[in-house]
């Protein structure tokens, strides 16, 4: 069985030309925002991490750090169980599903409490 492509012209292929961005701005976009509108949002802060930068003179706060840490650990821990009882229930639940999906009648579990 024969194909049929597509008949492609010359016109119809077009190569564009890549052009990185050297700047925050690319060029032919917006204008600059005039000195008024410029005063009245505030001086523009550069979007680097020197903000966050602490002297080498400032203590450090080991109490916070350590209690944000403590905090997180009982988080995952938290979240650690979660995910194994859910699991664990699930399967339970899919075995006692199959179970009655077979048609056999002695699938719930009884439990007793013991006498004593």
């Amino acid at each position: 069985m024969k194909t049929e492509r597509p008949i492609i012209t010359d016109d119809e292929h077009v190569v564009l030309k890549f052009r990185p961005r050297t700047s925050a701005h690319p060029p032919g976009g917006r204008e600059e925002p005039s000195q008024a509108t410029r005063q009245v949002k505030g001086p523009q802060t550069a979007n680097d991490l020197s903000r966050y930068e602490r002297s080498r003179d400032e203590g450090d706060d080991f109490r916070h750090r350590m209690l944000a840490n403590i905090a997180a650990l009982a988080f995952t821990v938290a979240l650690t169980a979660i995910g194994i009882w859910l699991a664990v229930s699930i399967a339970d639940l899919r075995k006692t599903q199959d179970c009655v999906l077979m048609g056999r009648r002695d699938c719930a579990r009884i439990s007793v409490a013991p006498q004593g």
